[in-house]
């Protein structure tokens, strides 16, 4: 089974029908049949949030949380070896801290980003990266 991690830029395409979000749809139907693991870091969760937070308010961010919370997938938490980890990616590839617990991640469980987000192609192939369209 193959594992994806989302970075926000994903989940936030999917949730407001951006370009992306019908590959972003496929691998959650692949997830639920069992022939994906989809994961995402807390911080990019939180980070989803806070995005429809400001541009739509409190009240879209709920409606966001509560369409996030039935699909599958894994929010793994930010613990402190997962924050030393992105600080050492951060770092080493002069990422944005939050995109750094994305590529850590990815990095952690050899898995595939899932971004349109074009700061991490400063990480060449420390990776595979599925990109959304933009």
């Amino acid at each position: 089974m193959k594992t994806y991690v989302l970075d926000a830029s994903a989940l936030f395409a999917f949730l407001r029908d951006k370009p992306g979000a019908s590959k972003v749809d496929q691998l959650l139907r692949e997830a639920l049949r069992g022939r994906a693991h989809l994961m995402m870091s807390a911080v990019n969760y939180g980070e989803v949030y806070g995005l429809i937070l400001r541009e739509f308010g409190p009240e879209q961010a709920l409606m966001a949380v509560q369409a996030v919370s039935p699909l599958r997938i894994e929010i793994v938490d930010a613990t402190p070896q997962r924050s030393c980890k992105a600080a050492d990616v951060k770092a080493k590839y002069k990422l944005y801290y939050a995109d750094a617990f994305a590529a850590a991640l990815a990095i952690e469980h050899k898995a595939t980003l899932v971004t349109s987000d074009s700061d991490f192609r400063k990480l060449g192939h420390a990776f595979p990266v599925l990109w959304l369209k933009t």
